[in-house]
């Protein structure tokens, strides 16, 4: 898994650093809501997030930010101003 804001790397990982298993994610989730397919569970994140920064750095318009997971896929998207 990586990401890049502005071509810049921030974040490389591996799925085998995640702490416990996507059935075992999914098992627990599906506990308290229902579960369709497509549905993306949202399990944490690689170091390297802006808050963690020193100084901090936080995504601003016009910034790019690609990311990707080897063998799955990459997306790109581009930040616009909040309205």
């Amino acid at each position: 898994m990586w990401l890049k804001v502005n071509g810049e790397f921030r974040q490389r990982g591996s799925t085998s650093k995640i702490d416990f298993r996507c059935s075992g994610a999914g098992r627990y989730v599906s506990e308290f809501m229902t579960l369709l397919p497509g549905d993306v569970i949202s399990t944490g994140t690689p170091p390297g997030v802006g808050l963690g920064m020193k100084p901090p750095q936080y995504l601003k318009a016009g910034d790019v930010v690609e990311l990707g997971i080897e063998g799955l896929g990459e997306s790109r998207q581009q930040v616009v101003e909040y309205r």
